[in-house]
């Protein structure tokens, strides 16, 4: 199994020799690789069993960094990046010749992040090449908030995770880029359509939930748990599913509690960053329990909730 730990010095060596190390971040615990290496990025692909035609996020130091590797950046998107970097933002950028076909699966943009987390950036001003870095899981799984998340799924295929403690986000970057003029959003995440157009103006949102997507986190099966996963009322859906053990993600005040349900809220106040905090946590703990299945209820369309509730769905494929 993986050692565990936050010794940046180990983790740059084993990064180094071509090997991946899962780092943490303020969204979720990526799979890291020398972003320039086509090999060590192949690694990425194999530990995960990930279909190359999904492409990956890179991970820079800073704005001037990421200059490294893009051939331009758009002026609206430089407003995002000035904005929200570091954090939750992922920038779909012309790629410059250096970073290698297998990272954006052959497409000729490539996306930037800078992420909001101390031990990570200490460690990717340490290194000489950006990071590829997908959520460290199984393709198509749960993402990963914890270490011990990620030694659960992928211990065993990498030699070290640098232990930075629970995601303060929770949800995947949210990713947005440019074509002719318009801002458009291809996932939604930890930062929300309102506070991308805060800085922008009106935005496009476009997630693709095909087998070709443009951006990471595109397909329509994705974040899921291996039990099934129902979506709607709670009520309804205990009814419809009598007789079984049934886990169930709440938000908000709840009053009824069946004697079959294994009950999570995601915030009992309605706090939408609780809610994001938690979601993949609790999606995991009801997988790995004794339920039949999962059940879900959409949280209001606005802010996170809609970077949720897009998890949720393909969590359930619908």
């Amino acid at each position: 199994m993986a050692e565990i730990g936050n010794n940046i010095s180990i983790a740059k060596d084993f990064l180094e020799k071509q090997q991946l190390v899962a780092i943490p971040t303020e969204t979720v615990y990526g799979l890291a690789a020398n972003a320039l290496d086509s090999i060590a990025v192949a690694r990425i692909f194999e530990a995960k069993e990930r279909p190359t035609f999904d492409p990956l996020i890179v991970h820079v130091s800073g704005l001037t960094d990421a200059l490294n590797y893009v051939t331009a950046i758009q002026p609206s998107l430089m407003k995002l990046a000035e904005k929200y970097w570091p954090g939750p933002l992922t920038l779909l950028l012309p790629k410059k010749s250096n970073i290698p076909d297998l990272v954006t699966s052959g497409l000729d943009r490539v996306g930037i992040r800078v992420p909001d987390h101390a031990l990570t950036l200490e460690l990717l001003r340490s290194l000489r090449f950006p990071l590829a870095a997908p959520s460290a899981n199984p393709f198509g799984y749960i993402s990963p908030t914890r270490a011990e998340h990620v030694q659960k799924q992928l211990g065993h295929k990498i030699p070290y995770i640098l232990d930075g403690g629970d995601c303060s986000v929770g949800l995947e970057s949210t990713i947005v880029g440019e074509e002719d003029g318009v801002i458009i959003i291809y996932r939604l995440g930890g930062l929300s359509v309102d506070q991308i157009e805060a800085v922008v103006g009106k935005v496009s949102v476009q997630l693709n939930q095909s087998s070709n997507p443009k951006a990471p986190g595109q397909l329509k099966s994705h974040y899921a748990p291996k039990k099934p996963v129902y979506l709607g009322d709670l009520k309804e859906l205990q009814a419809a599913h009598f007789g079984k053990k049934i886990g169930a993600i709440a938000f908000g005040e709840q009053t009824f509690f069946g004697p079959t349900i294994l009950m999570k809220n995601l915030s009992p106040s309605k706090n939408y960053q609780e809610a994001a905090a938690h979601l993949f946590s609790f999606l995991r703990d009801l997988d790995e329990s004794d339920v039949d299945i999962i059940t879900c209820e959409l949280l209001p369309e606005q802010g996170l909730g809609l970077a949720i509730n897009d998890r949720l769905r393909r969590a359930a494929a619908i």
